[in-house]
């Protein structure tokens, strides 16, 4: 997700039973004044597929929530009077976090870059990559993950040689086994008619 969709999340946008999330809004800053507003693209109205291990972590954050609220509502990560975190604030405490833990610097927008170089390292095609990022364009994919294209498609080039290889294997067996019972046939048609000659 990028930034204001991220800070932008509420707990109605979750199904943690489907394991999705409806991403239908961003927030921003403006003039001041953190503001909910449409999303940056019509292609960035979408629905994501959760991975279990966020699910758990989801269901353990709503667990705490429940603990001072019946239901937990509104947004996921609010400021003290309920209302969305300022995106500027989510960024300047990313980068403290960073900082703090002795990690090289890292936006947190590069979030979102690695997650798309690694789902592609993952395999995921890249039509389903761009519908994941909300870009309006496969060619924007493309463009933007150039450096991490050529890897896959050396990697897509010998999964598809070791496809045919294994077919080619496959098929090399069955010829041969083939061959093999036609040859003792052959032996057993031959050894009975000699059988018959000698009587």
């Amino acid at each position: 997700m990028r930034r204001g969709e991220a800070t932008g999340l509420r707990w109605c946008d979750l199904d943690l039973d489907g394991e999705v999330v409806q991403i239908s809004h961003q927030v921003q800053d403006r003039n001041g004044h953190t503001v909910v507003c449409p999303p940056k693209t019509e292609s960035s109205v979408r629905t994501l597929a959760l991975d279990h291990v966020l699910i758990a972590a989801l269901r353990a954050l709503q667990a705490e929530r429940r603990d001072h609220v019946t239901e937990p509502i509104g947004f996921l990560f609010a400021n003290r009077h309920g209302g969305p975190l300022s995106p500027g604030y989510v960024s300047h405490t990313f980068t403290r976090l960073v900082a703090e833990a002795g990690l090289p610097p890292i936006r947190l927008h590069d979030l979102r870059h690695g997650a798309a170089s690694l789902s592609l390292a993952a395999g995921n095609d890249l039509k389903v990559v761009q519908a994941m990022l909300g870009h309006s364009s496969i060619v924007l994919t493309a463009d933007t993950y150039t450096s991490v294209l050529p890897c896959l498609a050396h990697s897509a080039a010998e999964a598809t040689a070791e496809l045919v290889l294994e077919a080619a294997r496959k098929a090399a067996t069955s010829l041969r086994g083939k061959a093999g019972k036609k040859h003792a046939r052959r032996q057993k048609g031959s050894h009975s008619r000699g059988k018959k000659a000698k009587k």
